[in-house]
């Protein structure tokens, strides 16, 4: 989280497309450590996308995982009724009237 922070704060002042060494820049200035590996991975993913673009489509799946809940993340479709009536039964079943496992 740190990486896309520091990414976010370079957009912030005016640099569309920070580098590897801008980003560590930022970071060494608060005292954080970097990993190449890590900062390498939030640099490909970012290149060349508008960042507005990203958080707008994030804020898209995190308003549907409010609503529905923690879905399949391979899955953002919405629950059809009967993936609730099952969830509903589960919910039921699960109930132990307040004792516990080794009691």
């Amino acid at each position: 989280m740190r990486y896309v922070a520091a990414y976010l704060l370079a957009t912030l002042g005016g640099n569309s497309s920070p580098t590897a060494a801008d980003i560590r820049k930022i970071l060494d200035s608060v005292g954080i450590e970097t990993e190449d590996d890590k900062l390498t991975k939030v640099i490909n993913e970012l290149k060349g996308k508008n960042v507005n673009d990203v958080i707008s489509a994030g804020k898209i799946v995190l308003e549907y995982l409010c609503v529905h809940g923690f879905p399949s993340p391979l899955s953002y479709l919405p629950l059809t009724e009967e993936k609730k009536e099952e969830k509903e039964e589960s919910e039921e079943s699960d109930d132990d009237m307040g004792f516990g496992l080794f009691d």
